[in-house]
């Protein structure tokens, strides 16, 4: 194992204590190695005044650590897996996904005790199109608006009374031992969480393969696995991290459920499936939900998000 090891990370609270965790587990794992954080500012941290999917929802908080990665300033890179891209530039793998945390949408107001009792008309903040379009469909009376910046700015905005309610990762939550602020949990049956919500990607070089060796102790097989199968359905669906794309998969180990979704943005239209798999196939499952998904419905209603008409082939 190398005795200096430069992680390359988001310069956000969020970021920075999921790359902490990842060196205080390295440093524990390997005494005699140091492990540094490199604090990367992305395209998708300086634009603050824009909805992500106006600006393209690809790479938005991963392309700058990524460079990073390829011109050896850093040797790994922690992601949240929701914001990896599902095609990866060359000579990079996500090879490490350690254990995943709490995936599902947290619901949080300072007044109400779900989004069921939520007053008509109330208002709830979100920038993601995945939450707005399953909101809407949900509620199609509440008022939906536009919510960015981090996670402190965010809760920030509720506590003002700019919003009756807003939608966070359980997740980055609970590794900022902030549960306490979550009033409610949704169902995946109320809102399906987005691709490896939840879930931690350490990327690095293909070449690197005594680091990879030195990792493996944080990689999780039952989370790969079902991340494997939720990024495969992404991946042939073409979707960023912006669309109004949803997947959340399970395994026992020798079997793999995966529940597809792909809504318009107002939540008119939803279509989402379920479908279970061996393990072994579980990127063969997520291919085939969203050919599924696209054969009913889902390719018109993507065209219609990407704006062009031929996006989804």
């Amino acid at each position: 194992m190398k005795k200096h090891i430069k992680i390359g990370t988001r310069a956000s609270l969020l970021a920075v204590t999921q790359s902490g965790w990842v060196k205080s587990q390295i440093e524990s794992q390997h005494p005699g190695t140091t492990v540094e954080l490199v604090k990367i500012t992305t395209k998708g941290d300086k634009i603050l005044d824009v909805p992500l999917a106006k600006v393209g929802g690809k790479g938005l908080f991963v392309k700058e650590i990524e460079d990073a990665l390829l011109d050896n300033t850093v040797d790994l890179a922690v992601h949240s897996m929701k914001d990896v891209p599902s095609d990866l530039p060359e000579g990079l793998h996500v090879a490490i996904v350690p254990l995943r945390e709490n995936p599902h949408d947290a619901f949080i107001s300072m007044q109400y005790n779900s989004v069921m009792e939520l007053p008509q008309g109330g208002t709830v903040g979100t920038s993601s199109l995945r939450r707005k379009s399953q909101l809407a469909a949900l509620r199609p009376d509440l008022e939906i608006k536009d919510l960015r910046g981090n996670l402190d700015t965010r809760l920030r905005k509720l506590e003002e009374g700019q919003f009756d309610a807003i939608i966070l990762a359980a997740a980055g939550l609970n590794r900022l031992s902030m549960s306490q602020r979550i009033t409610n949990l949704f169902t995946a049956e109320q809102m399906l969480p987005a691709v490896g919500q939840g879930s931690l990607g350490i990327e690095l070089r293909k070449t690197d393969t005594e680091l990879l060796e030195g990792m493996a102790f944080l990689h999780d097989t039952k989370t790969d696995i079902a991340v494997s199968a939720e990024r495969a359905f992404l991946l042939r669906l073409e979707g960023g991290c912006q669309v109004p794309i949803g997947a959340f998969a399970t395994t026992d180990g020798t079997y793999v459920t995966l529940t597809g979704l792909i809504a318009s943005v107002d939540g008119e239209s939803v279509l989402k499936e379920q479908a279970t798999a061996p393990t072994g196939s579980a990127r063969e499952l997520g291919i085939q939900l969203a050919e599924s998904l696209l054969k009913k419905g889902g390719r018109e209603i993507l065209d219609e998000v990407y704006g062009d008409g031929s996006a989804i082939r």
